[in-house]
This record gives C-alpha cells, structure tokens and sequence, in this order.
C-alpha cells in the first residue's frame, strides 16, 4: 500500500556524496513518497527540528563529532521524531541502542524501503499478521539460524530433533517466501526478533 502523502525525511550527514547518494535513492522507493531535507550540521538540524520537524531523522552516528540521539529525542520529545542510524562504518553496536533502525551503504532499495515501511507502520497490519503465523517456536528458530547454528546446535538448544528442526526450517521458508540465512536475517532484524550484535558474520 503506498502512502500517498510524503514523508518527511531529514538526512544528517556531512559527506555530500553519501548524503546526495542517499536522497537520491529515497526519492526512488516504491512504497513511499520522500520529502528529503538536507542537514550539513548541528545548526541546520537545530533549525531544522524548529521549522520542519521531519518524521524520520537518518543521521550518521558521528554527526558533530558523535551524535547523542538520546539528548536529541530528549530535545525534541514533542515531534515524535523516528531516528534511524546510517552506518558508514564499523559502530559498536552499543552506541545505537537509542536509535529506532539503522541503516547501511550496503543496504538495496528494497531493504531500506522495506525498513522505512516498517518504521512507519505503512500497510503494517499485512505485515503483522505474516509475523503473527509464525509460530514462537519458528521464532526461535529463525533466531538460531541468524545466530549461526546449525540445524544440529539448533536442535539440542531447544530440545528438539534434527528432523523436526529441519520441519520447521521447511515451514518457516514456505510461510515467508524466504530461503536463504541472509534473507532470514534481515527478516529478524526488521521485525526486531534480534539485535544486529546477534548477528554472525
């Protein structure tokens, strides 16, 4: 479902190769209308949050020195501002526990629009029910597989047997469409069964 009217999005970030980059391809996704605004510094977005108060913030954690998006949303707690991390570079993943996603330069159209939809609730109740059918148990076993085990490990984790993971394995891919680890981990992660320092790499 696209939503019709657009969203504003503020993008904080210093590089204008990156940020440019970045807007460009916002302006192309195919679930939402994009708004961009462009933020080269503190003062901008401080004038910004006064004037626009954009919907969702992707600012790069190193932002004027590093980012404090605690203090931001702190600040600016009446605008209900989502922030979303964009991931230039290796970040301890401690540091983006305040944000609301993260974003990558690796990421595809279809991963950011897919967050983004996400992050606005944007024909979220279709997405919620494809969730609600997994079972708890399918849950847990997407997490082993994004956590790197195999179907063995997985098994004596949770007491079960291999045939009857693999069952699982088989339903949890014909339920979402999805065959690969990769694309199971990014499933976890935008439906938030795990943190990205779960993640095995």
């Amino acid at each position: 479902m696209k939503r019709t009217e657009p969203i504003h999005v503020a993008v904080a970030e210093t590089s204008v190769i990156v940020r440019n980059g970045l807007i460009a391809v916002l302006k192309r996704l195919p679930d939402i209308a994009i708004q961009p605004i462009e933020i080269t510094s503190m003062e901008g977005l401080n004038n910004c949050m006064q004037g626009h108060q954009p919907e969702i913030l992707i600012v790069n954690p190193t932002f004027g020195g590093w980012f404090n998006v605690d203090e931001f949303k702190s600040a600016y707690s009446q605008a209900a501002v989502k922030c979303v991390s964009l991931l230039c570079s290796v970040t301890d993943s401690n540091l983006l526990k305040g944000y609301d996603e993260s974003i990558g330069l690796y990421d595809d159209m279809d991963v950011l629009n897919k967050k983004l939809v996400n992050l606005m609730h944007i024909g979220g109740e279709e997405e919620e029910s494809e969730q609600e059918a997994l079972s708890q148990r399918e849950k847990e076993i997407i997490c082993c597989v994004v956590r790197g085990m195999t179907n063995k490990e997985t098994a004596e984790k949770l007491f079960l047997s291999i045939h009857t993971v693999i069952t699982h394995r088989r339903n949890i891919a014909r339920k979402l469409q999805i065959h690969s680890p990769a694309g199971l981990t990014i499933y976890a992660i935008v439906n938030k069964l795990v943190e990205l320092s779960e993640v095995k790499i």
